[in-house]
């Protein structure tokens, strides 16, 4: 028996859910302790593999001093196109695996706004920009 691929919105949900852990500097077991799972629940949770239920998905914007509407944050955006929504959300979790991700998300979070909009323009630079043809 094949398993359906998780829900966009599932996905969108579960990197904010990592997002937000991470910003705050909350374990997977810190997390799963306060909310009575275990970690490995909130790795499916996470990844969008099993949806949060609305008493953790409440219990969790608590833990991290976040609203609920925070962990939908981007997904109006999309227009309601669901491969955008599961792209972005896969993009965000791919993101956070790497060393650098939650650091450079934490300091870009504490940056004000006249300091972050030019380097966010930076990085989009960076990011657009042609990889240089290897010589030879």
């Amino acid at each position: 028996m094949s398993h359906p691929l998780p829900h966009p919105v599932d996905q969108h949900v579960g990197s904010r859910l990592r997002l937000g852990r991470k910003l705050r500097g909350v374990s997977q077991r810190i997390l799963a302790r306060a909310l009575g799972l275990t970690f490995q629940q909130v790795q499916k949770y996470e990844r969008g593999v099993n949806r949060v239920p609305a008493s953790m998905l409440y219990g969790a914007a608590r833990l991290l001093a976040v609203s609920i509407d925070w962990f939908y944050e981007g997904v109006e955006a999309e227009g309601g196109d669901l491969t955008a929504i599961g792209d972005r959300a896969r993009v965000l979790r791919d993101f956070l695996a790497t060393r650098e991700g939650p650091e450079l998300a934490v300091l870009m979070a504490r940056l004000p706004r006249s300091q972050a909009v030019p380097v966010l323009a930076l990085m989009r630079a960076f990011a657009e920009a042609e990889p240089l043809e290897r010589a030879g």
